[in-house]
């Protein structure tokens, strides 16, 4: 960051805690340092808890170093990328750094992916080598000619659990039909097993921090088709020194992170990985979020910090029988991925006692930019400021490149080492994101006289309603407010006469029964007339990404395609703006 002149270039630096400062002196080494300085410090702390399932710092590097050696025997050189295609388990961790010690670069894939996402992405990044579940290879056999992976490494969810265990998970599968008979064939399909063979450890000597990848990260796809984010092993390392420096006193604990959030988004694998190995603390992997095995694991384990999305907090909270479990062992709840509506965290803070701090990241920043303070002033529905050498600004939203003043709304661009080299194989989009050493995220935001930003709403999201312009999160608040509604968003659908117009899209609790009248008298008495919604539509569900993040894109579409058949079918047909779904 720029080396400030007074407390008025940056006034987000005013409220931050005591001791942390506004730059930072970066050590600069490849992303592995952090296992290896946590080995070495405590060498015997419980590096992974996963059920029955316990190894150390010690044995969790030695176990990446075997397994980099048996990579490199295969045939991984500096610079391949290796696709990871796991959920949540030991496997993932002991994955990730032995790629990253091997001098290759993480490809981490979703398991739900389909055939076309799955190609796209291991034929955009060039992997030639896969880590993947069992329960995966049915739907990747038949794609082997398209995806032209050379060698494929497949691991059972039993090959993360000790005895007895492990013999009684592959009875289970067994017997339940689950089982994957799997074509091992010594050359091109290989046992999981076959990498932690042997006594040779490697780790590579090679890695040049600041320009090789540590990790080819795609976007999630919610706005198109998904981009690789080349971030480098200095970029990532970065930001978990930006994250640890702002901790302040509470790095020094022992810690316990809740590893819910999946590895393969950029947000579980900074939150939920390489920020617990940088503290040298425990994680509990959690393949998929089972309200009740997660609950269990809270008071099993004692987790002092929990990463999570709204969603997840929010489904925590109407379980029925959350109060029956002890979850005052978290100490922070760093919520990410998405806004968290005012009210839902004053019941959680109550529920837990657990302070909910709200920040903000992307891909493309590896991913943490923004976090409210630890100790000082968090103000509720705000990302906070910035990091350590982190400049925010909010810019006009026409040109981009207009600095505008304290409340005003604009897009908001971010500059710091934490920042992506690039999109992989694509200038155009590079030059596009990046101009001038900023980043221009697509978010519309507003940053007040303190330099705490809030996140108004995506560009993209943003839609006009007779002539003005409406963010939708603003209503989401306020049907979020409502005591019958479990969850809502808003979109703007394409009307023929009028342009757009607003459709709410609700889901009601459990137990309760609600009718569009109400939810529209609810947004009358808090919204200006332009802001009520027109249209309302019930759903057992809303589609999300796997962070939480309600895909409005995707409703938009299903809207506009069903205005296509009403348009085909009669051109009077979808006149009437005010029916009810």
């Amino acid at each position: 960051m720029t080396e400030p002149n007074t407390t008025a270039d940056f006034p987000w630096l005013a409220s931050y805690d005591a001791g942390v400062p506004a730059n930072i002196s970066y050590e600069t080494y490849p992303l592995f340092t952090l296992l290896d300085r946590a080995a070495e410090r405590t060498p015997r702390r419980t590096a992974i808890a996963f059920r029955n399932y316990r190894i150390s710092y010690a044995k969790l590097r030695q176990l990446a170093e075997v397994m980099a050696a048996n990579l490199r025997a295969q045939g991984v050189r500096r610079g391949d990328k290796v696709s990871i295609m796991l959920p949540n388990l030991p496997q993932t961790v002991i994955a990730f750094w032995a790629v990253l010690k091997a001098g290759g670069v993480v490809v981490m894939t979703n398991p739900l992916y389909m055939e076309k996402e799955l190609v796209h992405q291991i034929h955009d990044s060039g992997a030639r080598f896969m880590i993947a579940l069992d329960l995966v290879w049915p739907k990747i056999e038949p794609l082997r000619d398209k995806l032209g992976i050379d060698k494929y490494f497949l691991t059972r969810i039993g090959d993360g659990l000790a005895f007895p265990l492990n013999f009684l998970y592959a009875f289970k599968a067994k017997r339940e039909g689950t089982w994957r008979d799997l074509p091992f064939d010594g050359r091109h399909v290989l046992p999981w097993k076959s990498l932690l063979k042997g006594k040779t450890r490697h780790s590579t000597t090679t890695c040049s921090p600041t320009e090789d990848l540590a990790v080819l990260q795609y976007t999630g796809g919610t706005t198109g088709i998904s981009k690789g984010v080349m971030l480098t092993h200095h970029n990532m390392s970065v930001n978990v020194q930006q994250i640890t420096t702002i901790l302040g006193d509470a790095r020094d604990m022992d810690h316990c992170f809740l590893g819910l959030m999946p590895y393969f988004h950029v947000y579980g694998l900074t939150t939920c990985l390489t920020l617990p190995t940088a503290l040298a603390a425990t994680i509990v992997p959690f393949p998929r979020y089972v309200p009740r095995d997660v609950l269990v694991g809270i008071q099993k384990h004692k987790p002092t910090i929990f990463p999570g999305a709204p969603s997840i907090y929010i489904s925590l909270m109407q379980q029925k029988e959350v109060g029956d479990y002890d979850l005052t062992s978290i100490r922070y709840c760093i919520s990410g991925s998405a806004p968290m509506p005012v009210e839902h965290i004053k019941r959680f803070r109550e529920l837990t006692g657990a302070q909910v701090i709200e920040g903000f990241g992307l891909t493309e920043a590896s991913p943490v930019t923004h976090l409210n303070p630890i100790h000082g002033v968090s103000k509720t529905g705000s990302i906070g400021i910035p990091f350590p050498d982190t400049e925010a600004r909010i810019v006009d939203m026409e040109v981009g490149q207009v600095p505008l003043p304290a409340g005003k709304v604009g897009e908001l661009i971010i500059r710091g080492p934490q920042v992506m080299k690039g999109y992989w194989n694509r200038p155009d989009e590079t030059a596009n994101t990046l101009r001038n050493g900023w980043l221009y995220t697509g978010d519309i935001a507003i940053m007040d006289e303190d330099g705490y930003f809030t996140i108004v709403d995506r560009k993209k999201d943003m839609f006009l309603v007779g002539g003005y312009n409406v963010y939708p999160r603003e209503i989401d608040e306020v049907l979020h407010e409502h005591p019958k509604i479990k969850e809502a968003v808003t979109v703007g659908v394409p009307h023929p006469t009028r342009g757009e117009m607003i459709k709410a899209f609700v889901v009601v609790k459990p137990g309760e029964k609600l009718t569009k009248a109400e939810v529209v008298a609810h947004c009358r008495e808090k919204l200006a007339s332009y802001k009520v919604p027109k249209q309302v539509e019930f759903r057992d569900d809303l589609p999300k990404t796997v962070v939480g993040k309600v895909l409005r894109r995707i409703l938009r579409t299903e809207e506009e395609e069903k205005l296509k058949a009403e348009l085909a079918a009669s051109p009077a047909a979808a006149s009437d703006e005010d029916g009810a779904q």
